[in-house]
C-alpha cells in the first residue's frame, strides 16, 4: 500500500486491517504518535487524515483516504506550528505522553472553529485524556493559539 505521511510517500507491505498507528510507528518509524488505550478512548494516537483529526489506533490502513499528518509533520524544530508554540508558552506538558494527540486535536479543532468559546474548547478537547490533569493549561494554550493564528 502507498501512504503519504508528513509530505513523504511510503510503500508499506502490511495487512489491510492493520491499524494506522502501528504502520506509522513500526513500519515507518514515526514515534511521535503514541499508543494510549487502543480503543480510541484517550486520543494519544490522534493524527490528521485530510486535515481531520482521527484516532490512528482504530483506523485501518485500508481506510486511509488521503495524506496523513502526524505531530512530527506539523511543524519543525525551527518553525513550530502556532499551537505547538502556545503549548510551550503555557507550559502545558507535565509528563507529555498525551501531548502529541492533544496538539493534533487542537489544530484540527481550530481549523474548523477559529474563534472558540471556553465551552467549545472544553467540548472539542474532552476526548483527549491527560492523566496529569493539565486541562486548564490546555484551554489556555488553545486560546493563545487563536491569538497567534494568521488571519484567514
Amino acid at each position: 500500500m502507498r501512504l503519504t505521511v508528513d509530505g513523504k510517500t511510503h510503500d508499506v507491505d502490511v495487512e489491510e486491517d492493520m491499524p494506522l498507528l502501528w504502520v506509522l510507528r513500526d513500519e515507518i518509524g514515526i514515534k511521535g504518535v503514541k499508543y494510549g488505550c487502543g480503543i480510541a478512548a484517550c486520543g494519544a494516537c490522534t493524527v490528521h487524515i485530510n486535515g481531520e483529526a482521527v484516532r490512528s489506533c482504530q483506523t485501518s490502513i485500508s481506510d486511509v483516504d488521503g495524506p496523513v499528518t502526524t505531530i512530527q509533520g506539523l511543524g519543525t524544530p525551527d518553525i513550530l506550528h502556532v499551537v505547538q508554540e502556545a503549548w510551550i508558552e503555557k507550559q502545558v506538558a507535565q509528563c507529555g505522553y498525551c501531548q502529541s494527540g492533544q496538539i493534533m486535536q487542537a489544530v484540527a479543532f481550530l481549523m474548523e472553529t477559529p474563534d472558540p468559546t471556553d465551552a467549545e474548547i472544553d467540548e472539542a478537547m474532552s476526548g483527549n485524556l491527560c492523566r496529569c490533569g493539565t486541562y486548564p493549561r490546555i484551554r489556555e494554550a488553545v486560546k493563545l493559539a487563536v491569538l497567534k493564528m494568521p488571519e484567514a
